[in-house]
């Protein structure tokens, strides 16, 4: 995979790249029985903006991605086809099982049609194949990672990441996460060995406010530059400074640098804080 830079036939065009979609098998999505029709996120309720800086954009349908397996428990599978999902930055792998079934997946980094994976208690350690976490040697890479047994991944789901596993300790394990959090995870939940693919998606370069709004993302605006009844940075001659001590949300909260976790219960699961290893 690779970046592609547009010649600067027009402004929009100058410093613009795209992916290259080499690593695509398919232009448009193999199983049409596969796809749902995909909600809107607008950012409205009855009517009222309820998010800001949403609405518009192509409506994307949406593809049902596994991120589970664990149902086809022992059950080998095949990649068929590699596609686009407007819904993720990472593409998917189509998986046809031997008993029929054909799912969606998360690609992997070196991922080719025709590599067969598997989801088990005890797997052979290749990219692609989903085990428990007990059962993985220490400083491999993985992705989709559980955090409750049986849940489906959570951690680890975009576009070139990875996480480490560090450490086995009695019930749990130590993964090294992309922030540099290390978190206590259970050693029984499931995770899939590899990296992502699509790492130079990181890279690509928008161009223009076209492409930004065909995502259904609306223009934002400075709080400053705002009237005192709409921001509490407003008003002011010029380009004058907000004029108090922090800076506010529009609703008057603390804004920029403040802490927004509010699960104390999964507290205890924090070894190490990514906050603190980024100030390292």
């Amino acid at each position: 995979m690779g970046l592609r830079h547009l010649r600067p036939m027009t402004n929009g065009q100058r410093d613009m790249s795209v992916l290259d979609g080499a690593e695509l098998t398919a232009k448009k999505p193999s199983v049409k029985s596969m796809l749902k029709s995909g909600k809107k996120v607008t950012g409205r309720s009855n009517g009222t903006i309820s998010i800001r800086h949403r609405g518009g954009g192509t409506r994307g349908r949406y593809r049902p991605v596994d991120f589970r397996r664990t149902d086809k428990l022992g059950i080998s599978g095949k990649v068929s086809a590699i596609e686009y999902d407007p819904n993720r930055n990472v593409y998917i792998a189509l998986i046809n099982y031997v008993d029929g079934e054909k799912r969606y997946v998360l690609m992997w980094k070196g991922c080719a049609v025709g590599n067969e994976v598997i989801c088990d208690l005890k797997a052979k350690i290749q990219d692609g194949n989903r085990v428990q976490l007990q059962t993985i040697p220490l400083g491999f890479e993985i992705y989709n990672v559980e955090v409750q047994e049986n849940a489906g991944g959570k951690f680890v789901r975009s576009a070139g990441q990875s996480a480490r596993l560090i450490s086995l300790d009695e019930e749990m394990a130590q993964v090294e996460l992309p922030s540099g959090e290390i978190r206590l995870i259970r050693k029984t939940c499931f995770a899939t060995l590899g990296a992502l693919g699509n790492e130079e998606r990181s890279l690509m370069r928008i161009g223009k406010a076209g492409r930004v709004r065909n995502s259904g993302r609306r223009p934002q605006v400075r709080g400053k530059v705002m009237n005192p009844c709409d921001h509490p940075h407003g008003g002011g001659e010029a380009a004058s400074p907000i004029g108090m001590a922090y800076p506010k949300t529009p609703w008057g909260a603390h804004a920029l640098g403040v802490k927004t976790r509010t699960n104390k219960d999964t507290e205890k699961y924090i070894l190490k804080s990514r906050h603190r290893a980024k100030k390292k």
